[in-house]
């Protein structure tokens, strides 16, 4: 890239804001941390498992990361379906050793599940805050389904004056923006008078096309949508976009 790198924000909960961030520097570019939601552990018992289990999903690494060390030794010799490439490897890296990786979002892995129809009932190790689609896939398969809430989604407000110096007050070029929550309170903060400026040119690089409506009122042509629900597909859009190519 020539001239100046691109400034890019980064608006995933930590600790993969700063995963992305250093993966961003790494490829050239300029990252500023805007966290929009805060991962908070929740307390879980291992007893709570039913002893049938047979079989366990995961469609965030956050799950994983935030279950309990009993929950994890309770479940990790099941068959583990996991959303994607990058939570499977978390899965493996917790001590899970038959993991599949399917589908790339929710919906995908419940068509990967409904597919194999594995042994049953299933553990779903999941957020509080989570959309409904996968669970009632699988129940519209008559797949039984306990759900191990490990963690909760907070979202995280900013002043126009915090992020005015989180951004060091100089435009941005591209948002990386990887949830409809995200990007409800992504569109709220931004719109703000004060931050005109730093947002008026400001391409939003989307991991979906739910994501991308979420965001509300913004030109589509500053809006680009990865071509599948992956991290590398989100940022191929900051290349792809930054040597001019449609």
């Amino acid at each position: 890239m020539a001239g100046a790198p691109k400034r890019v924000l980064v608006t995933r909960p930590e600790p993969g804001a700063s995963e992305t961030a250093r993966r961003l520097e790494t490829l050239g570019f300029d990252a500023h941390k805007l966290p929009l939601h805060e991962i908070r552990t929740l307390p879980v018992d291992a007893g709570v498992i039913p002893d049938d289990v047979a079989t366990v999903a995961i469609t965030s690494a956050n799950a994983i990361r935030h279950a309990p060390q009993d929950v994890i030794n309770r479940l990790k010799h099941l068959p583990c379906f996991a959303v994607g490439a990058s939570t499977a490897r978390s899965a493996t890296d917790a001590g899970f050793s038959n993991v599949i990786a399917g589908g790339g979002d929710a919906e995908g892995l419940a068509e990967t599940i409904a597919g194999r129809r594995p042994s049953l009932p299933l553990a779903y190790l999941c957020g509080r805050v989570r959309r409904p689609a996968f669970e009632k896939r699988l129940a519209h398969e008559g797949i039984p389904i306990h759900a191990v809430e490990t963690y909760d989604t907070v979202g995280l407000s900013y002043t126009a004056e915090e992020v005015l110096n989180l951004t060091t007050r100089h435009p941005i070029d591209f948002a990386l923006v990887y949830s409809a929550n995200a990007a409800e309170i992504l569109a709220a903060t931004i719109r703000r008078p004060q931050l005109e400026n730093l947002f008026e040119n400001t391409l939003f690089a989307c991991i979906s096309d739910r994501v991308a409506q979420a965001l509300g009122g913004w030109p589509r042509g500053r809006i680009r949508i990865a071509r599948e629900p992956s991290e590398t597909a989100l940022l191929y859009l900051l290349g792809h976009t930054a040597d001019g190519a449609p």
